[in-house]
């Protein structure tokens, strides 16, 4: 079953974690450029899962994750889930809750 991505949440319930990631950083202008095309393939990824089952991650989550990999030579996956903890920006770039993190 295809897991939904989930809207962003607050940070101590004053703080938005978009207000945290600088106006001026490359991610956003890449997050912009990478959403749309995401979005096109909706269709294509919810085909793809089967409607029953335990939800999975988002695809499009991982293919975000997955340019952070890239873009960063984080040299494993298992480093890449480690920074995903802790890092505020690859958070808000790959679509991750604050919840999620605990």
């Amino acid at each position: 079953m295809r897991g939904d991505e989930r809207a962003q949440g607050t940070m101590f319930a004053t703080v938005v974690l978009e207000d945290r990631i600088p106006a001026s950083h490359p991610l956003r202008d890449l997050r912009r450029l990478a959403d749309p095309i995401l979005r096109d393939l909706l269709p294509t990824f919810s085909a793809l899962y089967s409607g029953t089952g335990r939800p999975s991650i988002p695809p499009e989550q991982l293919l975000r994750a997955l340019l952070l990999e890239v873009l960063y030579s984080i040299r494993s996956e298992r480093q890449l889930v480690e920074q995903l903890e802790y890092n505020l920006l690859y958070r808000w770039f790959v679509g991750l809750a604050l919840e999620a993190s605990a």
